[in-house]
């Protein structure tokens, strides 16, 4: 039974950083991509950051430079910093993985098959 487990969300000011954790268990996480995804209040669920086997990232243009995605594969942990936080990010925030073995970073949520239950980031201003 393949398990995700965020944490690391919380309240912080405009300009704080936070550092989330998706803690992985039931499948060979070293295998497969992760992913990061946000939905706020009121919209869609959006793509974050995304991270393959090997460490290779895909980030949404908007969030280039703020936030950085990595993985610890002998923790099976993949983390999401987030730096310079801005009202707008505040979200729910899930981390995901990927359906298929030794793929690429992917952006569409449709290529996830195992997701978190969220944790809540809110960025007062």
């Amino acid at each position: 039974q393949v398990q995700l487990v965020e944490s690391g969300g919380g309240l912080v000011q405009a300009g704080g950083s936070l550092r989330l954790s998706c803690a992985a268990s039931g499948r060979t996480f070293s295998r497969y991509a992760m992913g990061w995804f946000r939905q706020a209040p009121g919209k869609e669920r959006e793509f974050v950051a995304s991270i393959n086997w090997i460490g290779k990232t895909r980030y949404a243009d908007s969030l280039k430079g703020r936030f950085t995605i990595s993985r610890d594969n002998g923790k099976n942990t993949v983390y999401l910093q987030m730096n310079s936080l801005k009202p707008e990010d505040t979200a729910v925030y899930y981390c995901a993985s990927t359906r298929e073995q030794y793929s690429g970073p992917r952006v569409e949520d449709g290529a996830y098959d195992y997701w978190g239950q969220g944790t809540r980031v809110t960025v007062s201003s």
